[in-house]
């Protein structure tokens, strides 16, 4: 048996997609899209194995998972494509806002060389072809064996990462032999408010553990939250406005959660809200659709109150006119918008609006990439460029913690315990070279296991 690193490799965080290829069949883990730069473009380009496919797997809905799906469909690959149904509804709300930028981006560049007397430039993919991909979705329950490929049986168990994330492990018929080969997927932190925590596995004799933060523990969630109390609550004392970039997926549901906590509890008196995209709008309806996959204490506080009622002061901005008036609603008032490093999206607009007062605060609730904008606010830059304009930050910048959806050193290690006992080959991927090497090292030590740290395209053999 032979698995290729087609993503996720070589220090790369993005792109995840394993080529998993037995005696009798051939099937893809994930499909993700490399995200950041110009390789990251020449690497989307590639041509992806499909002769021969018979399955393409998926483990949770981030567009570093799914983002190269649709071409698949350009390649005319006509086989299933296997998720659980609240992955499918994510998948398929990513991967046609992808196909959207991409139309988006390449009309931009094709004015760009039409004016420069170049040939026009195709998109990476199109809205068609995420059309076309999305109709060969199969939904698949947690934990039950399901048969994906000839000799080939799979099963998703939850990964606590995003709603309807699964590690999966295959069960391969090889040559009569069983082998169970478990990918990880993205993890999730323990106790992380709405979702249900990870299930590991037990067996296995090769495992794919991701490791984008093997080397560190982020800060506890609830003092985090109580960081963020305290930002809102003084913001609103200084009727200052307060700008979260925020993901669609995931950060926008839990920061909807947690200001319907601090007014349940009357800790802040209800004030305007504003949620700025279109994406995270549709994603929360999806969570709607999926409270199963909600733990217990988030199952109990709907059931005594629907978090939309402790909401009456929000407003959802679909149009870009619907935005535009923001600009005129005075503070207090807490605006999340995309894009969530501040390199795309609504929110630029509201920086640019807002950055040069002194009362406005601007919250980064997420991981925010070397060349992005939100990385210069991080690093405490007094003067950004957005739109071409020179803007002076006199806003007050708060970078908070501990809202990642990636498990940390700690529960990358529990997770790995329950499987470690079975002694399997660990491969360590999606995670840059000091984290995988940090998160290498510790499990050498604890379980005398010599983890490989492959090379983008390096073939494994099992």
């Amino acid at each position: 048996m032979k698995i290729t690193l087609l993503g996720a490799a070589g220090g790369e965080v993005t792109g995840s997609c394993y080529l998993v290829q037995t005696k009798t069949a051939s099937v893809l883990v994930d499909c993700g899209l490399f995200q950041g730069g110009h390789r990251a473009e020449d690497l989307n380009r590639a041509p992806l194995p499909v002769n021969g496919l018979a399955a393409v797997l998926i483990t949770h809905g981030h567009l570093d998972h799914t983002g190269r799906l649709p071409l698949l469909a350009k390649a005319n690959y006509s086989g299933p494509i296997f998720a659980t149904q609240a992955t499918i509804e994510m998948s398929s709300l990513i991967v046609r806002d992808s196909a959207h930028i991409q139309t988006q981006d390449i009309e931009r560049v094709n004015r760009k060389r039409e004016r420069a007397g170049e040939p026009p430039a195709e998109p990476l993919y199109t809205p068609a072809h995420a059309e076309t991909i999305i109709q060969h979705f199969k939904p698949v329950p947690y934990q039950q064996a399901v048969n994906v490929a000839p000799g080939i049986q799979a099963i998703w168990t939850e990964a606590g990462h995003m709603l309807g994330s699964a590690s999966i492990q295959l069960i391969v018929d090889d040559e009569g032999k069983t082998k169970r080969i478990v990918f990880s997927g993205d993890l999730g932190p323990k106790n992380a408010p709405i979702l249900k925590d990870y299930e590991p596995f037990q067996k296995a004799d090769m495992v794919f553990l991701e490791s984008t933060y093997g080397d560190r523990d982020h800060q506890p969630i609830g003092e985090t939250i109580e960081e963020f109390t305290t930002i809102v609550k003084n913001a609103v004392s200084a009727r200052g406005k307060i700008l979260v970039p925020t993901f669609a997926v995931g950060r926008a549901q839990l920061l909807m959660l947690l200001l319907s906590q601090m007014f349940r509890s009357q800790r802040v008196r209800p004030f305007p809200v504003f949620l700025d995209s279109p994406m995270a709008i549709a994603a929360t309806e999806i969570y709607e659709r999926h409270h199963e996959l909600f733990d217990n204490e988030m199952l109990q506080y709907i059931a005594e109150k629907p978090v939309v009622a402790d909401l009456k002061s929000l407003t959802l901005c679909v149009t870009a006119e619907d935005s535009k008036k923001i600009n005129d609603q005075p503070g207090p008032c807490l605006v999340m918008a995309g894009a969530g490093m501040c390199n795309a999206g609504r929110i630029l607009h509201h920086l640019k609006a807002n950055l040069w007062k002194p009362e406005t605060h601007v919250v980064i609730v997420g991981y925010q990439s070397a060349d992005s904008l939100g990385r210069r606010l991080v690093d405490g830059e007094k003067l950004v460029s957005i739109f071409g304009e020179k803007i002076a930050v006199k806003a007050q910048v708060h970078t908070l913690g501990g809202f990642s959806a990636h498990a940390g050193q700690t529960d990358l290690l529990a997770w790995f315990s329950a499987i470690a006992l079975s002694k399997p080959r660990v491969v360590l991927t999606h995670g840059e070279n000091m984290q995988r090497g940090v998160l290498g090292k510790l499990i050498e030590q604890r379980y005398q296991l010599q983890p490989q740290l492959p090379e983008l395209n390096e073939v494994i053999e099992l």
